[in-house]
């Protein structure tokens, strides 16, 4: 195996690469590296190998569609293209790689564009746990001359909420920590909730950091409106066969370290957010209704539904 593809899926386990779309573009370049070390000469020895960094970075993260849908789409290009130089399908890998980056690096910012005119000046967001969409939104907004400020949870257990106050707060926005049992003691003090996600199911259910549903719920009760701002790809598509997204559940010591002992300790890192507690998903393709993205992936990425 591939070292660097070893050490990449490691950080991924460990949380040292944090956010889907980080993990995305760990997992993709880590495939492109393993493909320059090859030393086979044939194509089938090279998909050989690609699929087994496949299974290994795969097998980093349970909830990580984009990463996945990633990988998939590299690997996909190679075994439908006709040629059989393993030079040339390197060239390839790296050409479609650098290609699924900048198409990335495009959605980011459409979202963010998007998304900035969902906020008004002089009004109050609130957001749980850390997004790299979410925050590019806000940050986007904020260079665009709006006043707001920003409330975030800490997103306990592992304190994600952090990051994204450091990076508002470095960005000139003003920001509110609390803790996430504070949700509903402030939700009526917000104009709106952005949240990213993980994963997004083919009924448009949205799986996203542990909290997010207890959230939506909050706001919903409150009459507040949640939105979900994360790129289409996201979308699994193992889904549409009626398969359900895997709940990761981490180690308990990120929960308490030094338990007392025979204390059961359960801590999954994602929840489920149902369609009907969202307004809408802020995507490159606007703001749409939850119920409507399966049959746009029909359209902008059917490629994705070869995995099924």
């Amino acid at each position: 195996m591939n070292k660097n593809v070893s050490e990449t899926a490691e950080k991924i386990r460990q949380l040292k690469i944090q956010g889907a779309r980080n993990v995305a573009i760990a997992a993709i370049k880590a495939i492109e590296e393993a493909s320059r070390a090859s030393e086979t000469k044939t194509k089938d020895v090279f998909l050989a190998e690609l699929s087994e960094a496949k299974t290994v970075l795969f097998a980093s993260r349970a909830t990580e569609p984009l990463m996945r849908n990633a990988v998939r789409y590299v690997i996909q290009t190679v075994e439908s293209s006709n040629n059989t130089s393993v030079p040339e399908l390197v060239d390839l890998v790296s050409q479609v790689t650098r290609q699924f980056l900048e198409n990335l690096e495009s959605s980011k910012a459409k979202i963010a564009s998007i998304g900035s005119k969902r906020i008004s000046n002089h009004s109050r967001v609130l957001t749980h746990c850390h997004s790299s969409t979410v925050t590019n939104m806000l940050k986007k907004a904020k260079q665009d001359g709006k006043t707001f400020e920003v409330v975030c949870t800490e997103s306990r257990p592992v304190f994600q909420g952090r990051l994204t106050a450091k990076e508002l707060l470095d960005a000139g926005i003003k920001t509110t920590l609390i803790v996430d049992s504070a949700v509903r003691h402030f939700m009526n003090e917000v104009d709106f909730v952005v949240v990213g996600a993980d994963a997004i199911t083919s009924e448009g259910n949205v799986i996203n950091k542990i909290g997010t549903s207890m959230v939506a719920l909050a706001a919903k009760e409150a009459r507040t409106p949640f939105y979900v701002a994360t790129e289409l790809l996201k979308f699994d598509p193992v889904t549409v066969l009626g398969a359900y997204e895997r709940i990761e559940e981490r180690i308990s010591t990120e929960v308490w370290d030094a338990p007392p002992h025979g204390l059961i300790i359960r801590n999954p890192a994602f929840d489920v957010t149902r369609r009907e507690f969202i307004h809408g998903i802020i995507c490159e393709e606007g703001i749409l209704p939850p119920h409507s993205i399966s049959e746009l992936m029909n359209r902008k990425y059917p490629w994705i539904f070869d995995a099924t």
